[in-house]
């Protein structure tokens, strides 16, 4: 519960209430939490509550900094600086205080990261020290962000600008040993179709010993965006086992994520599995798998398929005489003005913008207004990539597949 200090009583002489606002790692020390202290004393020795996290902190030795010099010190009192060492679970933003009386200042909002980049790692099997890096500088300054995208396959940090994601790399090889180049991030594409499509697929291996058989019958259609992809059986009679439609369901959902038109996962689908047929013998889990697999790439391939991208909103915050310049630039990014809004003495243009044309976009925002300009994004929805993109994307597809088969 969030309450107020009492305001009749002294804040040297209230109960202990401190802020941590910087957490720092040094080597041979370990974490040092640096806080304020908004009301009381605290001592070395005294039991707080985390009422951030609802967790007990024994505060260790107390210290005053002053640059690199830390001076023990037995206390500290209300509107002190300070630091302590070796916090279980403290971390920064969160609220110590005595238990009696339990305080929960509000956290600092910090804002949105705009700018992203990925991590290439120069050497493999530095993935373990990489998150062990990443996690300790995030925990001492958390105005940048990171994340593993297991779609695009590639670490990707955000930050506030190009500076702090190169200041980021500089740390991650100083003073934990990983080189990482950054790089663009990949744009995660989307396959889907625009009409019905059909397959009968039928599997057979008969190669010594017991053989593979499975035939699906497959109907596919488009479904909503956002809808992901929709497996249903509308089997009649007894021409398969419904034992093996989970098997067909696994084939399918495992082609869904490989990509069929250019490597990239499949959404916006309806699959119905309609008929088939088995074998008595040769009928088996990883037949229907395979024949799920491969009906559906087929079906997929006579529903007109297409490319999505990921659009997304953009406000940019710009003075007047600015205003052209950026709309533009927009315009040039293949983007699509929404309005124009007016924010005191500045203007705020509303746009949506494929994410593809977002790299490094807030460099050229600050370019573009000499520094005065600032812009947020947030991700909106999924559209149709443009024919002529998407071609290129297919083929770029297609040489890295015919690269990896050769290698």
């Amino acid at each position: 519960m969030r309450v107020g200090l009492p305001g009749s009583v002294p804040l040297t002489q209230a109960e202990p209430v401190l802020y941590v606002f910087k957490t720092m790692n040094e080597p041979g020390v370990g974490e040092l939490s640096l806080f304020r202290v908004f009301a009381g004393t605290v001592r070395s020795g005294d039991e707080l509550l985390n009422s951030s996290r609802g967790v007990t902190e024994r505060m260790g030795q107390l210290y005053v900094l002053d640059g690199r010099e830390r001076t023990p010190v037995p206390q500290l009192n209300a509107g002190d600086l300070g630091a302590v060492v070796k916090l279980r679970s403290t971390h920064t933003g969160d609220t110590l205080c005595s238990p009696k009386h339990v305080v929960s200042l509000p956290p600092v909002e910090y804002p949105a990261p705009n700018i992203h980049g990925a991590l290439i790692l120069r050497s493999k099997g530095d993935e373990d020290k990489l998150a062990v890096g990443l996690a300790t500088l995030h925990a001492e300054d958390p105005t940048f962000h990171y994340r593993v995208d297991d779609e695009v396959h590639q670490t990707i940090v955000s930050g506030q600008g190009e500076i702090q994601l190169q200041v980021l790399v500089e740390r991650l090889l100083r003073r934990f040993g990983v080189a990482v180049e950054l790089e663009e991030p990949r744009v995660p594409y989307r396959e889907t179709i625009r009409s019905r499509g059909e397959s009968r697929y039928r599997h057979k291996k008969q190669t010594g010993g017991a053989g593979q058989f499975a035939e699906v019958w497959l109907r596919i259609e488009p479904a909503a965006r956002d809808a992901g992809v929709v497996f249903t059986q509308s089997l009649v009679g007894t021409n398969v086992d419904r034992v093996f439609v989970p098997s067909v369901e696994k084939g399918i959902r495992t082609a869904t994520l490989e990509g069929i038109l250019a490597s990239y996962r499949v959404t916006d689908v309806k699959a119905d599995f309609f008929d088939g047929k088995m074998h008595p013998v040769d009928s088996k889990d990883i037949a229907f798998q395979i024949a799920g697999y491969h009906a559906f790439k087929e079906a997929f391939l006579a529903a007109t398929p297409c490319l999505l991208e990921p659009i997304y909103d953009v406000v940019v915050t710009v003075p007047e005489e600015h205003v052209g310049a950026i709309m533009g630039d927009i315009s040039a990014r293949r983007g699509h003005i929404l309005g124009v809004d007016v924010d005191g003495h500045f203007q705020l243009v509303r746009a949506q913008v494929p994410q593809k044309e977002l790299y490094h976009y807030s460099t050229t925002v600050r370019s573009l207004t000499s520094g005065r300009g600032r812009h947020s994004e947030t991700f909106s929805h999924y559209a149709e990539v443009p024919h002529e993109l998407a071609q290129k994307l297919i083929a770029e597809a297609k040489s890295r597949r015919e690269t990896a088969q050769t290698k």
